[in-house]
């Protein structure tokens, strides 16, 4: 597609932000399986629904328009969602893998705010009245998603410290319960040689006595 015009920059934009939400409606049910906290479960969930809503928001501006949705595919969204594939597929404890998925929904959040704060600036300068409305809606969606990972990341963030600590202590106590238990053996072959050299002078003096 050739960009003369801003209003080809635009369509261009708009295209890949559409195929972004397609890839994020595949990714989000794989993310939705892999959180343990139930509110970030419930976050994911309700952003499927959402992201659903935006690409029909989407379809009727490309309408209004007389262009198509289809475009190449978003590599920028392509690699965020490759980047938390791979995260998810390490082996993490069940809060920690929390707080990854959030920082990679985060991720994805981001990048969908600067396209469409763009894409809305677009469409205010080429007097698409209509668009602007829906793409309003659509970014302050992202960014109150953003707003609402960020509260749940305080929590399991200190739920992932907290699992780090927990797991540190019980492997000083590990090493506690062994070593005194080597120390009371080191003490008492101490003690035992002890009364043997104690008792070794005892019978030399009563036989000197003799």
């Amino acid at each position: 597609m050739a960009l003369n015009e801003l209003r080809d920059l635009y369509v261009h934009e708009l295209r890949d932000l559409y195929n972004a939400e397609k890839q994020i409606t595949k990714a989000l049910p794989k993310m939705i399986k892999a959180a343990n906290h139930d509110e970030l479960r419930s976050a994911f969930e309700e952003h499927l629904e959402v992201t659903r809503e935006q690409m029909s928001r989407l379809e009727q501006i490309f309408e209004a328009m007389g262009e198509r949705s289809a475009g190449p595919k978003c590599k920028g969204m392509e690699g965020l969602i490759e980047e938390n594939k791979e995260m998810m597929e390490e082996d993490a404890e069940p809060s920690v893998c929390d707080a990854a998925l959030i920082v990679g929904a985060q991720k994805v959040e981001h990048y969908e705010i600067a396209g469409y704060g763009s894409v809305r600036t677009f469409a205010e300068m080429l007097g698409e009245t209509q668009a602007v409305r829906m793409l309003e809606r659509t970014l302050q969606e992202e960014e109150e998603t953003d707003r609402r990972l960020t509260e749940i990341a305080k929590m399991i963030n200190e739920e992932a410290q907290d699992s780090g600590a927990q797991e540190e202590d019980e492997e000083d106590e590990d090493v506690n319960v062994d070593m005194p238990a080597r120390g009371r053996a080191s003490t008492a072959s101490r003690g035992g040689s002890s009364r043997s050299r104690s008792g070794s002078r005892t019978g030399a003096g009563t036989r000197s006595r003799r």
